[in-house]
């Protein structure tokens, strides 16, 4: 009983310190953000390392997340005759929740992890303190341009998304399953509002600010040398998946 009880505070102590420090790096990271100087060419840097070279696995991911959920639903809805309306259930997925879930996820794979490995090197080969020396804050130099090059990002991955998602719906729809085009397209915009597609991109946007705050933040407590960089790269994808999936929740119980 007393061991699960030790185990039960040691876990929950660390949960803690790691709330506590995605907030303080959060509250660092908007705080340096109004500091001057501005680096905009390492932030346009962060930019094209953040979106346009996620724009392949964004594209097939959710190319082919379309064409599932229509080769899917087709066959369902074809049981009582509701084939009419895959464009519909498409369209709404994507916008609403596919999209943005799906660019946040591959995004933190494949530049969350680097974020995390990157700065966590330059803490165990002392770099940052090196950036202390020289009278630089580690935090306004590494961490906002990663941070605001993931909030800026992150919802143009999710518009092409949307239209890659809904393109692999189609091309399965028509080209596969042999539905009528015309009625396709206009089920696929039929109950669409303005509101679903804020939705994603509002969702996006927390997405991103905690894939990069999280990246940062792991790469930034580094500790253990080339090991320890393995660890919190490691780290660092497991927890921003995991926010990613449960803020998903609460974003999707609160928006409407």
């Amino acid at each position: 009983m007393r061991a699960i009880k030790t185990l039960i505070i040691k876990f929950s102590t660390y949960y803690l310190g790691e709330i506590g420090s995605f907030f303080y790096i959060l509250y660092k990271t908007f705080f340096w953000s109004f500091k001057k100087p501005f680096d905009f060419k390492n932030w346009l840097k962060q930019m094209v390392r953040v979106g346009v070279s996620s724009v392949p696995v964004v594209f097939l991911a959710t190319l082919f997340t379309g064409a599932v959920i229509a080769l899917e639903t087709f066959e369902g809805f074809r049981r009582f005759h509701a084939e009419n309306y895959v464009g519909s259930v498409v369209s709404l997925s994507m916008l609403r929740e596919l999209s943005p879930v799906l660019a946040a996820l591959m995004v933190t794979g494949r530049v969350g992890s680097a974020m995390a490995a990157e700065i966590g090197t330059m803490k165990v080969t002392e770099q940052i303190d090196a950036l202390y020396a020289l009278a630089t804050n580690p935090i306004h130099f590494l961490i906002v341009p990663r941070v605001w090059a993931s909030i800026f990002m992150l919802p143009l991955l999710t518009v092409l998304g949307d239209l890659t998602g809904i393109a692999g719906g189609y091309l399965v729809s028509v080209y596969i399953m042999d539905a009528n085009p015309i009625v396709y397209e206009a089920s696929t915009f039929q109950f669409l509002d303005l509101e679903d597609f804020y939705v994603g991109i509002i969702k996006a946007v927390f997405f991103g600010l905690i894939l990069s705050v999280v990246g940062c933040m792991k790469g930034f407590y580094t500790e253990g040398g080339a090991e320890g960089v393995g660890r919190s790269t490691t780290q660092a994808v497991v927890m921003s998946s995991l926010f990613i999936l449960l803020s998903d929740f609460f974003l999707t119980k609160i928006l409407p």
